[in-house]
């Protein structure tokens, strides 16, 4: 499903869409806002680069990066809870990554993290992936993985209606 395709059907049914990014550093945001009308859809971003903002910004558990660092399931699905409740999103959408060209936190390049909240959902969904490539192409395959995921529940949801 393409982009311009989430976004109208979102619109369609009045929910809104926040991000949290860490190795995207706000491509996912922006693939979002360049669709013609995504301001009905998108109410913001951010952007938790730096592991200290995760906590600061999103309200990822301090205890959790220091022990298991910034590229983990449980980090993805933080950042998710806390950028829909930063912004007041319906739904929201997260990922955490290696983009390389080292190793982080004992986590190998391509490691990523994607994480969907959504209506009705108990917990975020969290999708692990090993993506390779250099950091551009792992940085695309994070957002285009995001939006899949998105995607997969927006079709289950009309699916099942």
């Amino acid at each position: 499903m393409r982009t311009a395709e989430l976004v109208a059907r979102l619109t369609d049914a009045g929910l809104t869409v926040a991000t949290c990014e860490s190795l995207t550093a706000g491509k996912l945001a922006a693939a979002i806002a360049d669709v013609p009308g995504a301001s009905a859809v998108l109410r913001g971003g951010l952007v938790t680069y730096a592991s200290d903002l995760k906590t600061a910004l999103a309200g990822v558990d301090a205890d959790l990066l220091a022990a298991s660092g910034a590229v983990h399931p449980q980090v993805a699905a933080q950042m998710a809870t806390g950028a829909a409740r930063a912004c007041r999103a319906d739904i929201a959408l997260a990922c955490t990554g290696v983009a390389g060209p080292d190793p982080q936190d004992g986590q190998p390049v391509g490691r990523v993290f994607t994480a969907l909240l959504a209506p009705h959902m108990t917990a975020p969904e969290v999708v692990g992936h090993d993506f390779s490539g250099d950091r551009a192409a792992i940085r695309q395959a994070t957002v285009e993985a995001c939006l899949s995921q998105l995607a997969s529940w927006v079709q289950d949801r009309w699916a099942l209606s």
